[in-house]
């Protein structure tokens, strides 16, 4: 069935969850994020499936929000951050593992929500990508303390750099577990989520011991909106989207050909 741009399949006794909207990227407005932790707590209950695969139709996991104007004010941006967050907390709600099948390129608030996953399987062409820090826009998904937690010290470079991290250098340092063939990807993650949850009474139990404290996420969450607030605020958030989109319609310079170059 489809709701939104969330496809949902059952594949015997895992969720499958997928992202589709591939002629954007798999963006998501905030229609799909609220039904993708709707979604997730529905499933994550335990009494319906062993776990959940998360994942991308096309060549992305997603390019994460779909912003498709400058916020007005403060407000749009909190609404807006608060329902990413909500995705982590489903996430971290769960009585059964959580895994992001990363198909492609994961940028920004989707790219945190693989964080808070249990682990991430990705095919060659996963990629991730924070560009926040040269957008003037605020990391969030709790990804101030999820990052570290996964990558240690690569997480100053990767958030403040905004560099993209293809798929072996994300399984180096720890953003990937895994790397496998496009075509066995999610095949690979049902596989796994079976094999870590053969007693479900007890892998809830090691998932609420082994993820972050509850306390802890929500004060990541409360840094994350003051910077927010304070980036908006100074200015920069506004400047940072309207810089982003006069590039992204800038028109295109034609390229020169060998001859002109020769001749200049």
């Amino acid at each position: 069935m489809t709701d939104n741009y969330l496809d949902v399949h059952i594949d015997d006794d895992v969720a499958v969850l997928t992202l589709n909207r591939p002629a954007k990227l798999n963006a998501m407005d905030v229609a799909t994020r609220v039904q993708l932790a709707q979604t997730i707590r529905r499933f994550g209950a335990g009494d319906l499936v062993r776990g959940i695969v998360l994942t991308g139709t096309g060549r992305a996991f997603s390019a994460g929000e779909d912003l498709q104007t400058v916020p007005a004010s403060y407000d749009e941006i909190r609404e807006a951050v608060a329902t990413f967050h909500d995705i982590t907390r489903a996430i971290l709600e769960t009585a059964v593992p959580v895994i992001a099948a990363v198909n492609g390129i994961a940028v920004g608030g989707a790219s945190e929500i693989t964080l808070c996953c249990d682990s991430r399987i990705g095919s060659p062409a996963a990629e991730y990508y924070q560009p926040e820090n040269h957008r003037g826009i605020i990391i969030s998904n709790a990804s101030s303390l999820l990052m570290g937690r996964l990558v240690r010290n690569h997480a100053m470079r990767i958030i403040l750099g905004s560099r993209r991290i293809g798929a072996d250098e994300a399984l180096r340092i720890g953003l990937l577990d895994e790397i496998t063939a496009p075509e066995t990807l999610v095949d690979r993650a049902v596989e796994v989520i079976r094999q870590w949850n053969v007693d479900p009474r007890i892998t809830a139990l090691h998932l609420g011991l082994l993820r972050p404290r509850p306390e802890d996420v929500e004060a990541a969450f409360a840094r994350e909106d003051e910077a927010a607030r304070r980036s908006w605020e100074s200015g920069a958030f506004t400047e940072g989207v309207e810089g982003f989109w006069a590039s992204k319609n800038a028109p295109t310079t034609p390229a020169t050909n060998s001859s002109d170059r020769r001749r200049r």
